[in-house]
């Protein structure tokens, strides 16, 4: 199995764990703390979603070597891989304020809950706020991510399953 095809079938995975967290295990739990975790599987659908198409591309010699950093996958789908296959921007927008969210959570002096909501602040005690209909949508738009990411990389899959 090709990595492009391990990262696809990750990021599958990883959108099915944070759904089940969000619509099976939060609702019974009701700890918002869960939220993060959902989060956290979202980010790693979209990383895996990214890389499966960046890897496809590159195993076709459409772009260059790569780093296996975020960052230098991140700008490599931005640069070469957004506008070729006209993927919205929306999806980008949405990688950069997931992978902020979990920044500002491990580098966030305090975090806490109020209801349904979680709460981040940052050390001027700027605050984010994360709620249940807000990680819905991300779900959602990380669902139609991952599906744009299976269109373009199971275009020529039968080179591989032989």
């Amino acid at each position: 199995m090709e990595k492009f095809q391990e990262l696809r079938m990750g990021a599958k995975k990883k959108i099915g764990i944070a759904d089940h967290i969000l619509t099976q295990t939060y609702p019974l739990v009701q700890d918002s703390k869960l939220l993060l975790a959902v989060i956290e599987n979202v980010f790693l659908a979209l990383t895996n979603s990214m890389g499966s198409i960046l890897y496809y591309e590159r195993l076709f010699k459409r772009i260059p070597p790569f780093q296996d950093t975020f960052d230098s996958k991140f700008n490599m789908f931005q640069a070469r891989i957004v506008d070729r296959n006209k993927i919205d921007r929306k999806h980008i927008d949405m990688i950069r304020e997931v992978k902020d969210i979990i920044i500002q959570h491990r580098k966030s002096p305090i975090e806490f809950r109020r209801k349904d909501k979680f709460i981040i602040c940052n050390e001027d005690y700027k605050m984010r706020t994360i709620s249940f209909n807000d990680i819905k949508e991300y779900i959602k738009r990380t669902k139609e991510f991952i599906n744009i990411s299976e269109s373009i990389t199971i275009k020529n899959e039968e080179i591989f399953n032989k």
